[in-house]
């Protein structure tokens, strides 16, 4: 059985997610969005380097030996739990005026957020991925299409 508009009852109706966005969300978010990024890299190396040297310390340097590389670990963490927070944003991308949301407008959950944090930084393997940013009119790279969300400025 369908309904007025033509889908059955038990389907939603698909929803276009990249609606058109006013100029302004869209206004220097690739500049932002980089300066935001060296503003993380900097958070994550000293989180990384602090949770490094405590741990070290707690375990009377045995812990050296043993860690892994921390910065992946905090940056999936760092990514995913400010970005699905209240905030919608990681503090870079606060200080920068920007946030992260899901393409249909709704606030990115911790999956979506640390996946993309992950293909971002797999990403950085090959650079000329980036330039896709250029062509695409809603400015956003393929980490962020794969990922399903677009990076705005907050209103």
């Amino acid at each position: 059985m369908s309904n007025v508009n033509g889908w059955s009852a038990g389907a939603q109706p698909a929803v276009y997610p990249l609606a058109p966005l006013p100029a302004s969300a869209l206004q220097s978010v690739r500049r932002r969005r980089i300066a935001a990024l060296f503003l993380d890299l900097i958070l994550v190396t000293i989180l990384s380097v602090g949770i490094f040297l405590v741990l070290g310390v707690l375990t009377l340097g045995i812990a050296w030996l043993i860690l892994p590389p921390l910065f992946p670990f905090v940056a999936f963490f760092y990514n995913g739990l400010t970005i699905s927070g209240g905030g919608m944003a990681t503090p870079g991308m606060k200080a920068m005026d920007l946030e992260m949301r899901l393409v249909d407008g709704s606030p990115t959950p911790f999956l979506h957020a640390a996946v993309h944090a992950v293909l971002f930084y797999l990403s950085w393997m090959f650079p000329p991925i980036f330039l896709l940013s250029l062509l695409a009119a809603d400015k956003r790279c393929l980490h962020d299409m794969l990922a399903g969300v677009i990076v705005l400025r907050r209103v």
